[in-house]
């Protein structure tokens, strides 16, 4: 191979950066989200083990999903249809200080020598919500601030830059936790959003449309109705739900640290999926070159849930992270391709609600996800709630598939435009 055809191949793969290099305002989002989401890493990886430690249930580390649940969905509709009406940059700071307030109170409770399980259970519920409000306000705002051209580029750059947080905040996680304890990872976490404050208070102010509405249930319902009448990006939310429902052992990683050395294996294990991805979107330059987007979303569940049956039949640490990895670098591919769509065909108007719709299955699968994993593994053992999880996975994926042929046949080059014309019709 000639150096000319090394560097036409490097110039495929790399990272796409003509996002950061193009606006000032995307470069200080990108900073502080990834800023925020390290630090929220390191509490991803210190809650569940905290409540294993008081508890020594996987069900109750399970459960946290179910008391997450109601506030995010609630927030989450709510959150997307103020990002719809009101400056997103605000929205974002708001919950943004509601956040570290959170990790703050973490703090304390960790400084006591025997929380209240309810009192974690309650603080879950809490940041749930907010997390559930801030996100749509979030993932509308991204689009104001780049052309529609570059929304392949930036979804990369996001996954880049969550799944390097990702790596770096639990592997560091668990090493805080059994080195200088509970309290300095909490307040790790609360710093990080002290600085990402501060970055995004350096974002000009993004004005809601002009002919945007006061937050209202038929303004919620309208986005729900946009969302029906689109079998493509209905597809984007159910397959990742059901991956997410059926192929997420995030619950049993406690209990499957303990049997492989504690509270620093712990961390790998939350690290492996985001290595996967970090590297996945590290070599992601060939994703602009996929047109047929719902097929590309679908085979990357499939393989998220081979990986995770493969996890499931693990018995030692390194083919455990291996495996974690791959599934992490195929859901890497699937958000690429589902951010795409959403900010190619969504019509800024309805970004903030859709991002709310889209919050709830982002969330609810994992969630729900976390209850079935603990209630499985209670009565089939560990090894049998993650295959089977796996399984379910792969066949779920292919029923939706079977279910939704406009979600498989999309193709970018044919439907962004038409769907857009379509929204602008019917508005």
């Amino acid at each position: 191979m000639t150096a000319d055809h090394l560097q036409r191949l490097r110039r495929a793969v790399a990272l796409d950066l003509t996002p950061l290099r193009e606006s000032r305002d995307y470069r200080l989002l990108y900073v502080g989200r990834t800023v925020s989401y390290a630090g929220s890493m390191l509490t991803t990886v210190a809650f569940p083990y905290q409540v294993y430690q008081r508890t020594h249930s996987t069900l109750a580390v399970g459960l946290l999903g179910a008391v997450e649940l109601v506030p995010l969905l609630f927030m989450a509709l709510a959150g997307g249809a103020y990002a719809d009406a009101h400056d997103r940059r605000r929205l974002l700071i708001l919950s943004e200080v509601g956040l570290a307030c959170c990790s703050v109170v973490l703090v304390i409770l960790a400084l006591t020598t025997s929380p209240p399980v309810w009192a974690l259970f309650v603080l879950a519920a809490i940041s749930a919500g907010l997390s559930g409000f801030q996100r749509p306000a979030l993932q509308a705002l991204a689009p104001r601030l780049l052309p529609a051209e570059l929304m392949p580029a930036a979804a990369a750059l996001e996954s880049f830059g969550s799944t390097f947080a990702a790596i770096g905040g639990p592997a560091i996680g668990g090493l805080l936790i059994s080195t200088v304890g509970l309290p300095a990872t909490y307040a790790l976490d609360a710093l990080s959003f002290v600085i990402s404050i501060g970055v995004v208070t350096a974002i000009r102010s993004v004005a809601p449309p002009a002919d945007a509405e006061r937050p209202s249930l038929g303004r919620v319902l309208e986005g729900f109705r946009y969302a029906l009448s689109r079998k493509d990006l209905l597809g984007t939310y159910l397959i990742d739900m059901n991956a997410m429902f059926f192929g997420m052992p995030y619950a049993l990683f406690p209990a499957i640290a303990e049997r492989l050395g504690g509270g620093k294996v712990l961390g790998l294990l939350y690290a492996a999926p985001a290595f996967g991805a970090f590297l996945a979107s590290a070599t992601s330059g060939w994703t602009g070159r996929v047109h047929r987007h719902g097929r590309a979303i679908a085979v990357a569940a499939a393989f998220w849930g081979v990986a995770i049956i493969g996890f499931g039949f693990t018995t030692t640490l390194w083919p455990a992270f291996a495996c974690l990895a791959l599934a992490g670098a195929a859901d890497m591919v699937s958000a690429v391709y589902r951010m795409t769509i959403w900010n190619q065909t969504i019509p800024d108007g309805l970004r903030g609600r859709l991002a709310g719709i889209e919050q709830i299955s982002y969330m609810s699968g994992p969630l729900l996800g976390n209850v079935e994993a603990g209630l499985v593994a209670s009565f089939a053992g560990i090894r049998g709630s993650v295959v089977s999880g796996g399984i379910l996975c792969v066949a779920g994926t292919a029923a939706l598939c079977w279910l939704l042929p406009d979600f498989v046949t999309y193709d970018a080059r044919t439907s962004v435009h038409r769907k857009l014309k379509q929204s602008e019709m019917t508005a």
